[in-house]
């Protein structure tokens, strides 16, 4: 897995996010991504340094940080980059693969490409909250994991989503061609 934030934000393309609980496994591949750099983004929740809410994302790299936005959704990121330095890729859409049913159940609709079609989405899909944030998505037996997968067959690029600060950069990283991808057509092409 790749420590820099933009090299790992086009990694986690095509790698299969899973949640495993008593009840049963949830598990998607990812398709859509964005990078928050160290520093320099001003779209970053570490722009202005460590705080209670962004800590977790301040951890070595495989790491999620999990925060709760609107009043409404949580939203996963994986953390990039080494211990101490605060930067993160999010998880903006994800293909439903296995567990579909437990994701109807949770997100309440009913069709496949709306049920991880968007960051918050996803993690409802998935029933993740801030319980989750901090979680080692690379160790052995953790409830939420990443693992292997193929890389998408085209990769598409654009600016993020729904920001005011440093809305400019291409940051935004998707799997071309998805139904699951986010986001308005003309990002998407």
């Amino acid at each position: 897995m790749p420590a820099e934030t933009v090299a790992l934000a086009r990694f986690l393309l095509g790698t299969i996010l899973v949640r495993d609980e008593p009840r049963g496994r949830t598990v998607a591949r990812i398709v859509e991504t964005e990078a928050y750099l160290p520093e320099v983004d001003a779209a970053s929740h570490a722009y202005r340094g460590l705080t209670k809410r962004n800590r977790s994302m301040f951890l070595r790299r495989g790491h999620a940080y999990v925060y709760f936005i609107y009043g409404t959704w949580h939203c996963l990121n994986v953390t990039s980059e080494g211990e101490g330095t605060g930067a993160a890729v999010l998880l903006r859409a994800a293909e439903p693969l296995e567990g579909i049913a437990r994701m109807r159940r949770r997100r309440k609709v009913a069709k496949l490409a709306d049920l991880a079609r968007g960051p918050g989405r996803l993690a409802a899909a998935f029933g993740l909250d801030r319980r989750q944030d901090g979680l080692d998505l690379c160790a052995p037996g953790s409830e939420l994991w990443l693992a292997a997968g193929a890389p998408p067959p085209a990769l598409g690029e654009s600016i993020r989503i729904g920001l005011s600060s440093d809305a400019h950069r291409v940051l935004r990283f998707f799997e071309r061609g998805s139904a699951f991808v986010s986001g308005a057509r003309h990002l998407n092409a």
